[in-house]
């Protein structure tokens, strides 16, 4: 079968994903957040209560598989079996970027599978800053037509296109066409990082438009920059690939990103990811003012190795078993537990002028 770029892209995208190291080298600073361990505890994971609501639904637990993937042959059985599992178990799920399907309509069953398994998850669309200026917004409000999408995430990848061999890194006239959409869409916008991490003075652009949505995605987990790279490499694009080289360390940790974001837009929804890798890091996210976590990588390694239900249970489980760990008995006060935050985070914040408060006492 001939691929198109966009498609053919979306399958590199997966092998390099899986057989490549993407992380790092900047961590999340998660390492920084400390949470006093309860060693004795009058009460079982049965007392604790992490039912949230989000988007208007109800989830088992503050957690979200992040958009990975869609708009290839074949990517349809990862979005099903990630879908099943997010329905199955009380998880939202994202879908990875829309635009192969937006701009090749063919290609739009490998998205659609995702509300046909998953009839009762919140579901988020997925689309990209450049289509939201390229296009007007009823063409991109597709994307969220062709799953019953719950929001719509667009994502902010200007990194991630200074590196890529077919990136267009400018996003020239975005702030007047995010206002468009917004004014125009039926759901929610999520703003979305992809590893670089919001900043509090994007933040507060956005919620100056009225996004009230946002998922940080800082550093410490998958490198985007990281993966264009490898392409680049496999492509002989040496210019490309030293681009990639030169912006690596780029980018905000999550942890800081998320105290910037919530600092700017205290009454925002804060989806905290980027690095995201056990039930503790997502603890420590809430506790320092996320009000969920976002995963992706993991989900997509469990799917590959045929463990998604066991890893995804033990996740959840691992979650619960950690809120108990801090005496807290659900999520609302989870996130009034005051952590121990310690270097170089503590210099991050002070040197931003970030105000410690509810979310944050160090």
């Amino acid at each position: 079968m001939v691929l198109d770029d966009n498609a053919e892209r979306k399958l590199q995208h997966i092998d390099v994903v899986l057989k490549e190291n993407v992380e790092g080298p900047l961590t999340t600073l998660l390492e920084c957040v400390h949470i006093p361990h309860q060693a004795i505890i009058d009460a079982g994971p049965e007392d604790v209560d992490t039912r949230v609501r989000f988007l208007g639904k109800e989830l088992s637990a503050p957690l979200i598989i992040s958009g990975m993937t869609g708009g290839a042959p074949g990517t349809e059985r990862i979005n099903a079996a990630l879908a099943s599992i997010a329905e199955e178990e009380g998880l939202a799920l994202g879908v990875g970027s829309q635009r192969a399907a937006l701009e090749n309509p063919n290609l739009e069953y490998t998205f659609r599978v995702v509300r046909k398994v998953a009839p009762t998850a919140p579901i988020i669309a997925n689309i990209g800053a450049a289509e939201v200026v390229k296009y007007p917004p009823a063409k991109v409000l597709k994307v969220v037509e062709m799953i019953d999408a719950d929001a719509l995430a667009v994502h902010l990848n200007l990194a991630q296109e200074a590196a890529q061999p077919e990136g267009t890194p400018s996003m020239k006239g975005i702030i007047k066409s995010l206002e468009r959409l917004i004014l125009e869409s039926p759901v929610p916008v999520i703003a979305k990082e992809v590893g670089n991490g919001l900043s509090k003075e994007v933040a507060n652009t956005l919620r100056s438009l009225g996004i009230k949505h946002f998922d940080v995605e800082g550093t410490g987990g998958t490198n985007w920059v990281k993966v264009e790279m490898y392409r680049a490499m496999k492509a002989g694009d040496h210019v490309k690939e030293e681009i990639a080289r030169n912006l690596l360390t780029w980018g905000i940790p999550t942890a800081a990103s998320i105290i910037e974001v919530r600092n700017a837009a205290p009454d925002a929804y804060i989806i905290g990811s980027g690095g995201i890798r056990t039930a503790v890091d997502a603890v420590k996210a809430i506790v320092i003012g996320a009000d969920a976590a976002g995963m992706a990588l993991p989900f997509l390694k469990a799917y590959a190795s045929g463990r998604l239900r066991e890893f995804t249970k033990a996740l959840i489980h691992s979650f619960r078993m950690a809120v108990l760990m801090t005496g807290a008995r659900n999520v609302e006060e989870l996130k009034r537990l005051k952590p121990i935050i310690t270097p170089p985070l503590t210099h991050w914040v002070s040197a931003r002028g970030l105000k410690p408060g509810h979310y944050l006492t160090y």
